[in-house]
């Protein structure tokens, strides 16, 4: 077994190590077909040999010809290192900074197998969001690193590392782009050939930067999502007794069942591999499993029997189903049409749907070894299976629709695939952006990120959860203040929800891989948090420095029409500036690194993102830093939505304008519709 340092060393040439091949007994990605001609297939094995001396490509060329024909693509199995890959105390990494050290830390937490899908095929969620394309690209970037100066900055091309360049301790010491293909050529055919010969990568969004926390992330937004949605659709701040449908415990979406805890409810949450979700049970996300449907339907059904009540004993319950979740919703409606009793009230999809050929939706037809089968050998099939899936999928969700059930979409390209097959999920006199059921941002959580509030994440590098517990007790007290001073009652309402998750966070072991923790802050309730961890660690209140983050699902971090610009209707739901800006601007105010994807949540080509991490070391220049980045990384998000035509969003900007007279920002004057009328008469 090698150490750190040897990891940081660089390639391990002489001698080679062992080639084991793809590892038993863990989760591997589903085979890719990316149909490339035999030009396409020499010029991806050149791409990956290039890495290596010429001698060593006699042994590593045939090796790797075999990887991209079993698998489509080339992942340097040879290569995976034997370690125990997790999110080790920063002061261990052999490094000349700080932030380079922090750095490795995050990498090798999102190839922690504990937190990451497919660990071999560096895949840490959403099925193929990738931390880099092969194993090479990993052992040099780790190399980089650990001779990183204060005066150099990493590039990341798509994983692969471009090289150390001369920059400035205030200039960012890692650059990631991903994805970054010309857009008449970001297609799915054309990423899946582009992939396959090495020079792009899918970073998801908090995979390709470094960012990614486990699933604690989503459980938080999960959590806030049906929080809200019982209080818009059932008009309940209690969830007791009530029943949410979902399918998905792989990656990101193994949260739904934690959160249906947390929240109070009864979730029931389909998932057709195996693996995935006796994982989610062995973690306790998971209080019961069954592969049967009349099992389901006994723990929602009329209380006949002692096991069938789960509802009138207002349960609190979290039910995996082992089996496809078309069947679960199908047999609902059967149960619906033939008791007349509705057993479910909330509803939503957490299948990769955004990589739906590609092991990301599976159809309800075929069992999952089947459909894995079918994938690889004859992909034209295997799509037109998922379609006729989709199209089963939304007629069920319809059918329990017409009565007091509500559905969302929850941003995984669910609701534009489903259209794409053909289903029935058009809404009179729509917008390009809006379906039958509406997406989490349009009714849920936009008013959430007009209000500046977002997914804002911090990690202890010290790895020592009383680090941990003392960061959330800061942070608590740092949200109390701020509520104590006076806010709206909006606002306020967002900050109680959020003090009460990070007061029971410990409690519901919501810790996976490193350190970290996760809450919705807006502007305001960042800075204080930020100021009080730095402050805590100069003090030596906290152990070692501390990096702070976010999802790119965010306030300002993502352009996409179908998710989090999905409630922006001034016809620049398409544009992709603010995600831009955001990057860009983050870099020049001091984040330590920065990143900019194509594709992220619903998939290639249909949305840019970009993240940012940012050390906190206890000196007066991290703090600095920290104002500037965090007041930002926010206010362009906000600025943006109020200048289409956002009224929470406007409130926002004109509050911060008055207590920050560095910002300056144009704000939208009212246009009534009878002057439109009155103007194109003429």
């Amino acid at each position: 077994m090698c150490s750190l340092q040897e990891l940081c060393s660089g390639l391990p040439l002489r001698p080679l190590p062992e080639n084991r091949g793809r590892r038993a007994g863990v989760p591997h990605a589903p085979v890719r077909t990316p149909g490339l001609s035999p030009a396409e297939e020499q010029l991806a094995l050149k791409n990956a040999l290039r890495y290596f001396p010429p001698d060593v490509q006699e042994v590593l060329a045939p090796e790797f010809a075999q990887e991209l024909r079993l698998y489509g693509h080339i992942y340097m199995y040879r290569f995976c290192p034997d370690l125990e890959m997790r999110a080790y105390p920063v002061e261990r990494y052999p490094c000349r900074t700080r932030a380079a050290a922090a750095i490795m830390l995050m990498i090798m937490n999102n190839l922690d197998p504990a937190v990451a899908q497919f660990p071999q095929e560096l895949v840490t969620y959403g099925g193929n969001g990738q931390v880099f394309s092969n194993w090479a690209q990993f052992w040099l970037t780790m190399s980089y690193l650990a001779q990183m100066t204060e005066e150099q900055t990493l590039v990341m091309y798509s994983g692969h590392p471009l090289g150390l360049f001369p920059s400035s301790p205030e200039a960012p010491r890692l650059v990631i782009t991903n994805g970054m293909v010309i857009p008449n050529y970001s297609s799915r055919t054309e990423y899946e050939k582009l992939f396959a010969m090495g020079v792009t990568m899918y970073g998801q969004m908090t995979a390709g930067s470094y960012c990614y926390i486990g699933p604690q992330g989503i459980v938080h937004g999960t959590v806030l999502t049906v929080l809200n949605a019982g209080r818009r659709y059932l008009g309940l701040q209690d969830l007791a007794g009530k029943v949410f449908v979902t399918s998905g415990l792989g990656g990101m979406s193994g949260a739904q069942a934690k959160a249906a805890v947390i929240v109070g409810c009864i979730g029931v949450i389909a998932e057709v591999d195996g693996a995935a979700l006796m994982k989610r049970h062995r973690q306790g996300w998971l209080m019961e499993v069954t592969d049967s449907l009349d099992r389901c339907i006994e723990r929602l059904g009329p209380p006949v029997l002692p096991c069938r009540e789960a509802r009138k004993r207002k349960e609190v319950l979290s039910l995996g189903y082992h089996g496809n979740v078309v069947d679960l919703w199908e047999r609902l409606v059967h149960e619906l049409d033939t008791t007349g009793e509705l057993l479910v009230d909330l509803g939503s999809d957490q299948t990769s749907c955004h990589n739906p050929f590609n092991g990301g939706y599976y159809p309800v037809q075929l069992g999952f070894a089947e459909a894995q089968s079918l994938m690889a050998s004859d992909p034209t099939a295997f799509k037109s299976l998922v379609q006729e899936s989709l199209r089963r999928h939304v007629s069920a969700i319809n059918r329990l629709a017409r009565e007091h059930f509500f559905f969302w979409d929850y941003g995984n390209a669910f609701l534009l695939e489903a259209q794409r097959a053909g289903a029935d999920v058009g809404k009179p006199g729509a917008n390009r952006t809006e379906f039958r059921y509406p997406s989490y941002v349009q009714h849920i959580m936009g008013d959430i990120f007009s209000q500046g509030f977002g997914p804002f994440r911090w990690v202890c590098t010290s790895g020592d959860p009383q680090d941990l517990a003392v960061t959330d007790r800061l942070a608590t007290s740092a949200l109390e203040e701020i509520v104590a001073a006076g806010v709206t009652p909006a606002v306020k309402l967002q900050y109680v929800d959020n003090i009460r998750w990070i007061q029971e966070a410990a409690k519901h072991q919501l810790v996976v891989g490193s350190q970290a923790r996760i809450l919705y802050s807006d502007q305001k309730g960042r800075v204080a948090i930020a100021v009080a961890f730095n402050q805590a660690i100069a003090r030596g209140e906290l152990k070692a420095p501390v990096v702070l983050s976010r999802d790119h699902h965010d306030v300002s971090g993502t352009d996409s029409p179908f998710r989090e610009t999905s409630n922006i209707y001034d016809g620049s739901a398409f544009c992709a500036d603010m995600a831009v800006q955001n990057f860009v601007g983050d870099a020049f105010r001091g984040a330590t690194w920065i990143a900019l994807h194509n594709g992220g949540g619903v998939g290639w080509g249909e949305v840019i993102n970009g993240g940012f991490g940012l050390v906190l070391d206890g000196t007066e220049d991290a703090e600095q830093k920290a104002r500037r980045v965090l007041s930002w990384d926010v206010a362009n998000g906000v600025a943006r939505r109020c200048w289409s035509g956002s009224p929470m969003a406007y409130e926002v900007i004109c509050q911060t304008m008055r207590e920050d007279s560095g910002m300056v920002v144009t704000l939208p004057h009212a246009v009534t519709d009878e002057r439109l009328l009155q103007a194109l008469r003429l």
